[in-house]
């Protein structure tokens, strides 16, 4: 028996639906609002800490931990010297920015941790480095799912003054405890008077990549940068409060000002990567450009091999592709891989770009 629907049964089907698609438009509407009203001069609020995890730095480290951030978090970092330094030697020190969902201890899975004691990255005939790898939090993320929330940095909450706490308006705006917690990491190894002041270096990876261009370019006492696959931290994926950087007084809250906007960085990054973030990557260096800095370096991979674009069919949305099956695949894999290949090249990047020859702000 054919069935027959009933014109007033589908009339009201339709305006019943019709009235759910328009209550659904008018929740997203207002959840954008709600989201964009919550946007500072800084971007997003700051990302609330959810657990406390120390690293479990191993052998050939030592763990540093005594800190809390002004959260009252407890902050700890690794430390890996070279297995045999030399009295009275100043080494230089790359300050390692591990990826989001895993630990300073990440550091173990790139050639740095050998490196530290074979490659000389000084200005003279000091061979071997310091690894300094401060812990990221467990916190939300803007990223897609699994990475929406876990281990990382917060390179939404923009503020990053040099200076400390900023008070706009009578509200007063804390320094980003992630970028309080590398400077107290850093200030505390500089201490030490085992460092040389003149080559601290960032080297970064993914979420990690982000939070060095965010923190390099807002200290003036880092050399430079070395990078690898990096979201851009300035917006990517859907971020609310997306900003554009800039070097002076911003106009209003969709620009962000860099205090040192001139760091020296060599970017790398896949050509088929996680979640289609190839053509997010390209975006940082006119941006960079845009305020004085540059990205002197950045080069596409693909199978370890430069190539000369990002891969379309892995995603060409330019704020990043989650949903692309390739991208998931072997963008993920890709993403996860250290470049082993190009390692020596950042390092040789690194020992070329001295602080004292870094341009001034």
């Amino acid at each position: 028996m054919r069935t027959v629907t009933s014109p007033a049964f589908s009339t009201c089907s339709k305006i019943t639906r019709q009235t759910v698609l328009l209550a659904a438009f008018f929740m997203l509407i207002n959840s954008f609002v709600q989201a964009q009203s919550s946007c500072s001069a800084f971007g997003n609020p700051p990302r609330g800490n959810v657990s406390v995890m120390q690293p479990l730095c191993g052998i050939g480290g030592s763990l540093l931990s005594g800190f809390n951030d002004s959260d009252g978090t407890p902050r700890s970092a690794c430390l890996y010297p070279p297995s045999a330094p030399v009295a009275g030697v100043r080494y230089p020190m790359i300050v390692f920015i591990h990826a989001s969902l895993s630990n300073a201890d990440s550091v173990k899975l790139t050639p740095l941790f050998d490196d530290r004691n074979t490659v000389n990255i000084s200005g003279g005939s000091t061979t071997g480095f310091i690894i300094l790898a401060p812990q990221g939090r467990n916190t939300q993320h803007f990223y897609p799912f699994p990475d929406n929330q876990g281990q990382g940095w917060d390179n939404w909450y923009r503020q990053l003054s040099p200076d400390g706490d900023v008070t706009l308006n009578g509200t007063v705006f804390k320094e980003n405890v992630d970028a309080a917690t590398i400077d107290h990491f850093i200030q505390q190894q500089v201490a030490t008077g085992l460092v040389d002041t003149d080559r601290i270096y960032l080297v970064g990876w993914s979420n990690g990549s982000a939070m060095s261009f965010l923190y390099g370019t807002n200290r003036d006492n880092i050399a430079a940068a070395a990078v690898y696959s990096a979201p851009d931290p300035f917006g990517a994926f859907d971020d609310p409060c997306q900003q554009t950087p800039v070097s002076g007084t911003p106009a209003d809250t969709q620009y962000v000002r860099l205090f040192a906007s001139g760091l020296p960085t060599f970017q790398l990054h896949n050509a088929c990567d996680i979640a289609g973030i190839c053509p997010n990557s390209r975006l940082i260096a006119p941006q960079l450009k845009a305020v004085g800095g540059s990205i002197e370096l950045d080069e596409i991979i693909d199978a370890g091999l430069v190539v000369s674009s990002c891969n379309a069919a892995c995603g060409t949305n330019p704020n990043g592709d989650p949903t692309n099956p390739l991208a998931a695949s072997v963008g993920a894999a890709n993403h996860v891989t250290w470049p082993i290949l190009q390692t020596p090249q950042m390092l040789q990047f690194l020992q070329q770009h001295p602080l004292s020859s870094r341009p001034k702000p």
